[in-house]
């Protein structure tokens, strides 16, 4: 029979002079370092220091308006060309290369409410207050021409919102009720009502080209089917949303922003509670786009501050202002994935780096290793205190700074009543519900 015992030999881990002094571990892989731990989270803290130290976002402005900015259109296939409507009813083409506008166009007499462009990027689209819907050729008119609509359709209401189908020749528009039209068309092919007295904003799903979504005056956001004759289902919120935006990557994930300060991100499967609430704005979201990846979101808010959020986070990673900046009324995310646009009341369009501290322009093969070098270190100590303290710190204007301290003493005055109330009534009687819930009034179907 064997019998296995423990066997400690003094030798493997004493000195042979001074039985009290341990010997010391040691792997001889020149690639490894004893201090290497030691040595990558003082690196990974320089690296976040020298984000903040280059973090210079704003680019560059495009003046030229001589109203407010209402609302911005990137073209589908060139990512050189903007264009933005205002509220003198001018829309303007700009050429973002040289920061220069190249086209001028009285479109409507009154406020410019929505672009919108073809698939191709031949035809754009524009609604007003008019009451009409116009259409463009993107490509200016001949010497001696003039400016004048391809076709025109005089609706019969003020109609505040229009999208483009993804493949077909179809459009969108909302007003008193959504409509389907077809481009050569001046009657529209169906019309969508559900109870409410007017829409404001209206998209086409870029993934399920057949789903459209808008927001209501009803606090409502409601989802259509094209290819049915009734709408598809709708939620109740406690405060309007003023635009929605889909996911471009997962096809039933869409963004609201809302008159709360908040966004709220959808399954458009399973409505009765958000996936995810995004909470750092202190005045109501008016505009909200994804990313070409559709990992984040860029929300422009009344409280003259843009903000990036992570889809999968409630806190946002960035926070972007000027002093001459004032409310936000509407934001866009290039499709290179490298820029935000974004439009605001005192007549100016600014570009701004979608990651504040990336360096422009053509890099070396060994600066490219680097950068990669230190978003893994950033990545790895992350969690670390002195690493997270370091990256999540935001010089905000001090009307934003006070607000956020108001809003923060008024939440936790609020969870401390309700936790009051439940400790001292009958258990059961005041249940306690999640934050994720509350915000979400009802579903429809």
């Amino acid at each position: 029979m064997k019998v296995k015992i423990l066997c400690r030999n003094p030798d493997d881990y004493l000195r042979e002079t001074k039985h009290d002094i341990h010997k010391v571990p040691r792997n001889y892989d020149p690639s490894l370092h004893p201090f290497e731990a030691a040595r990558e989270y003082t690196r990974a803290l320089n690296a976040v220091k020298l984000d903040r130290i280059f973090a210079k976002p704003f680019l560059g402005s495009l003046d030229g308006h001589r109203d407010g900015v209402q609302c911005l259109l990137k073209h589908p296939s060139s990512l050189s060309l903007l264009l933005s409507g205002s509220c003198d009813g001018e829309i303007k083409l700009w050429n973002l290369a040289n920061r220069k506008c190249t086209r001028t166009i009285q479109g409507h007499s009154g406020m410019i409410r929505g672009l919108c462009a073809t698939q191709d990027g031949d035809y754009f689209f524009s609604v007003g207050d008019d009451k009409t819907i116009k259409q463009w050729n993107m490509q200016s008119p001949s010497w001696g021409g003039t400016e004048e609509p391809m076709n025109t359709v005089i609706g019969k209401s003020v109609m505040m919102g229009i999208s483009h189908h993804l493949r077909e020749p179809l459009f969108v528009t909302c007003g008193e009720k959504v409509d389907l039209w077809e481009e050569t068309r001046s009657e529209p092919l169906r019309s969508f009502t559900w109870g409410v007295d007017s829409l404001h904003s209206v998209k086409f799903n870029p993934v399920e080209t057949n789903i459209i979504g808008s927001t209501a005056s009803d606090r409502g956001i409601i989802l259509y089917d094209i290819r049915e004759a009734h709408p598809l289902r709708k939620v109740i919120l406690e405060l309007r949303s003023n635009t929605i935006c889909w996911n471009p990557m997962e096809a039933f994930i869409f963004t609201a922003a809302n008159e709360d300060h908040n966004l709220y991100t959808f399954d458009m499967r399973k409505l009765k509670v958000p996936l995810q609430i995004h909470i750092d704005h202190v005045s109501a979201v008016i505009d909200v786009d994804y990313s070409p990846t559709g990992r984040e979101v860029v929300a422009g808010s009344y409280d003259k501050t843009i903000r990036i959020f992570p889809v999968d986070k409630g806190r946002s990673r960035e926070v972007y202002h000027t002093k001459r900046m004032q409310r936000l009324t509407c934001v866009l995310w290039s499709l290179d994935n490298k820029y935000i646009l974004s439009g605001s009341d005192e007549m100016n369009i600014r570009m701004w780096k979608a990651n504040a501290s990336e360096k422009l322009g053509v890099l070396s093969k060994r600066e490219k290793a680097n950068f990669d070098y230190q978003n893994k270190l950033k990545e790895r100590f992350a969690t670390h205190p002195q690493v997270k303290r370091i990256a999540r710190h935001r010089h905000v204007p001090r009307h934003v700074y006070n607000a956020t301290r108001e809003k923060r003493v008024m939440q936790e005055s609020r969870k401390r009543k309700e936790a009051n109330r439940r400790a001292h009534s009958k258990p059961g009687t005041i249940p306690y519900v999640p934050e994720i819930v509350k915000h979400v009034i009802k579903e429809d179907e």
